[in-house]
């Protein structure tokens, strides 16, 4: 299993996630992911479905599922 993914949505690098101790850490690649900059979360997956709704104006931080 790969420790950095790259984050695309719609054709738009979003970030990338790299593993840690806690889960996999989101680095923002535009400012418009910056809501997500060091966020953790659980996998790849789930890193990749918050950058959508980020685009999308539909991010709430609060509500996100974050890596345990």
């Amino acid at each position: 299993m790969s420790d950095t993914y790259i984050i695309e949505v719609s054709s738009e690098a979003a970030g990338i996630v790299v593993r840690d101790k806690s889960g996999f850490r989101f680095f923002a690649a535009t400012h418009r992911f910056n809501p997500m900059d060091g966020r953790l979360f659980k996998n790849a997956r789930d890193a990749e479905r918050a950058a959508t709704r980020c685009l999308a104006g539909r991010l709430n931080l609060e509500q996100e599922p974050a890596a345990v």
